[in-house]
């Protein structure tokens, strides 16, 4: 008995520490960002591969660091900012070679070597969609564990090696083989550029570090943050908002000078910034208050490939839309499990 009590503590300390927290945020991280948002279409479902080594193992990283240092929302969004400059600087180097893309203007908002008004758009869109909203997502699958540490220190030196070889595959994936295919010429950043994203990381993860204290509940019961119904609205009518930036590189007529729009994308993410860090400072600031802003932020993501979808084909067409419902029905699921826990600390609170 002794024996098999033994066997079973050892098989017990070998599994992954919360395997299945880590496997959701891995898969939603990509599913997200690049599906839901119409990045990634069904035509091409096959990067959605390295897209979870860079993005899922990436925003896993950046909760883990987050945890450890029992930092606020912040630093996981100037985390998450860290992982969107290595993106565009250092792995597939889209904000520093001249854009590819059919019915984009290259020469809008190119300045000193990097696509300016493309860069401000991934920097949020990449911190928001792929490391703060499948973050939250997650927790809430999870919320016993929302506090904790998910990896041990392998599972931490696993990831390194998955998103090294990951961020390997994605830049010969992009850079190789699917900007030649798009007619672009071969580009060669300068290292100086290369060196600035290296120190721009390195800035962003030591604000992250040194801002932790920033964000978390005051444990101040005296204000009253907004409504869950507020949030959830305000995440949906910015987020889909910000997807207008990117939509200057394409449209024939774009605010001119390119300035206009740079300066319009700061004030409305430090709008948003500013609006979602006083509620969720608040101790008011609830599950609910946190699904209904990660809800919504996803949906203002849903909505915005609808624009475009009349000139996709078939296939993707046919694959958003499946794509669409399966995130409402998780989006269903959660919410009502959200919810039902909030409804049991209700009933419970007038008896503590």
């Amino acid at each position: 008995m002794n024996a098999a009590t033994a066997d079973g503590t050892k098989a017990t300390a070998k599994r992954p520490r919360h395997a299945g927290a880590v496997f959701i945020l891995l898969l939603l991280s990509p599913f997200i960002a690049e599906v839901l948002s119409g990045s990634t279409r069904t035509s091409i479902l096959f990067v959605y591969v390295p897209e979870v080594m860079v993005w899922g193992v990436g925003a896993l990283l950046c909760r883990e660091l987050v945890r450890r240092w029992r930092a606020g929302s912040t630093s996981l969004l100037l985390l998450g900012l860290a992982l969107s400059v290595a993106e565009e600087f250092i792995i597939q180097q889209t904000s520093l070679a001249p854009l590819p893309f059919p019915g984009s203007d290259p020469s809008y908002g190119r300045m000193w070597g990097v696509n300016l008004v493309y860069l401000l758009f991934m920097l949020g869109f990449e911190s928001v969609w792929v490391v703060v909203v499948p973050v939250q997502v997650a927790e809430l699958f999870f919320p016993r564990h929302a506090e904790g540490c998910w990896l041990r220190m392998r599972g931490i030196i696993v990831a390194c090696i998955v998103f090294l070889l990951g961020s390997r595959i994605a830049w010969y994936g992009w850079t190789q083989q699917a900007r030649p295919r798009m007619g672009a010429a071969p580009y060669h950043p300068p290292l100086t550029l290369i060196a600035l994203g290296f120190a721009l990381i390195a800035g962003l993860i030591a604000a992250a570090y040194f801002m932790r204290g920033l964000g978390r509940p005051e444990g101040n019961t005296r204000q009253r943050t907004a409504p869950a119904w507020v949030g959830g609205l305000t995440a949906f009518a910015m987020g889909a908002a910000w997807f207008e930036l990117i939509g200057q590189q394409f449209v024939h007529d774009p605010l001119r000078p390119f300035w206009i729009a740079i300066a319009a994308g700061f004030a409305w993410a430090a709008i948003a910034y500013a609006l979602f860090l006083r509620w969720s400072s608040h101790s008011g600031w609830s599950e609910v208050h946190r699904f209904a802003a990660a809800c919504g932020a996803a949906l203002g993501c849903m909505a915005t490939p609808y624009l475009t979808i009349a000139s996709w084909p078939r296939v993707d067409v046919v694959g958003i839309v499946i794509f669409d419902v399966m995130a409402l029905m998780g989006f269903t699921v959660l919410g009502r499990k959200v919810a039902a826990r909030a409804k049991t600390a209700e009933a419970v609170a007038p008896n503590s």
